[in-house]
């Protein structure tokens, strides 16, 4: 099992407040993984969040994201 090192959330959740709500509207269900990577693609969120659901798959992945807005106290 990968750890939660392995994905680049200073990437995803730390620069961008619309690439934040995108993966918080991910996170919680609003927001299908197909519909996600589609907001995503050609920026440079693309690549950790692709890495992120490729390596721990979509389930997982949404858990890890709850997690880590949680962590920064983003309320989910």
């Amino acid at each position: 099992m990968n750890t939660v090192n392995s994905v680049q959330w200073d990437v995803l959740l730390d620069s961008n407040k619309r690439a934040m709500a995108t993966v918080t509207n991910w996170a919680t269900g609003s927001l299908s993984t197909t519909e996600a990577m589609s907001k995503f693609s050609g920026t440079k969120f693309a690549g950790p969040f692709r890495h992120l659901v490729r390596s721990n798959g979509t389930e997982y992945g949404r858990n890890l994201a709850r997690k880590a807005l949680r962590y920064r106290a983003v309320t989910v």
